[in-house]
């Protein structure tokens, strides 16, 4: 995978997500962890149709996925630094819950004001964020009381057809994932682990 950086073959699954994307869309594709479906963090009429395919409730936040410390200190207010020092010393990926978000969509963030955002050093994530220049929801590709997909051929076909671009690349990946650790950052700078 890595190594051909100058034509990774998702090239083409990039460019039709882009476009899926800048339509206000929904994306089923592979993160740094589970398989997740996904849209512009910006836009609230594409994060409600997510909601709608999931059959989950508004007032649950979605996890937002970011390429760069930098958009983080752009979606949210006044970060403490400290947390980017934290993120360094973990090997799982690992979400942060922030508060004060700014600029994302308002169904995005959950009913206490926080947003849940986890910076990603997947390859095809990362390309596809920077292209869009915005970050892009991830939320686990199943109905809501279901379990989540630990690989593609795990997604429900009613999700599929509830999307608008399928990416192609790494479908027949097989190594089982999880979903990333989710930490809330106080602001005393301890860590409250939400899940592990």
């Amino acid at each position: 995978m890595e190594g051909h950086n100058d034509t990774p073959d998702f090239l083409s699954d990039i460019e039709n997500c882009l476009v899926t994307l800048q339509a206000g869309g929904l994306i089923l594709y592979p993160t740094d962890t589970i398989w997740g479906i996904g849209c512009d963090a910006t836009n609230p009429i594409a994060v409600k149709k997510i909601f709608a395919l999931k059959q989950r409730a508004e007032t649950k936040s979605l996890i937002v996925l970011m390429a760069d410390e930098r958009d983080v200190l752009k979606y949210t207010s006044q970060p403490d630094l400290r947390v980017f020092d934290f993120l360094h010393t973990v090997q799982k990926p690992t979400t942060v819950i922030y508060e004060s978000p700014v600029g994302l969509a308002d169904n995005l963030t959950g009913s206490d004001g926080t947003v849940a955002i986890r910076l990603t050093k997947d390859p095809f994530c990362r390309h596809l964020i920077k292209r869009f220049r915005k970050p892009i929801v991830s939320t686990s590709a199943n109905i809501s009381t279901h379990p989540a997909p630990a690989f593609f051929q795990q997604v429900d076909d009613q999700i599929k057809k509830g999307v608008d671009t399928i990416v192609q690349y790494r479908q027949n990946d097989l190594s089982p994932r999880e979903p990333s650790a989710i930490v809330k950052w106080n602001r005393d700078g301890s860590v409250t682990v939400i899940r592990p």
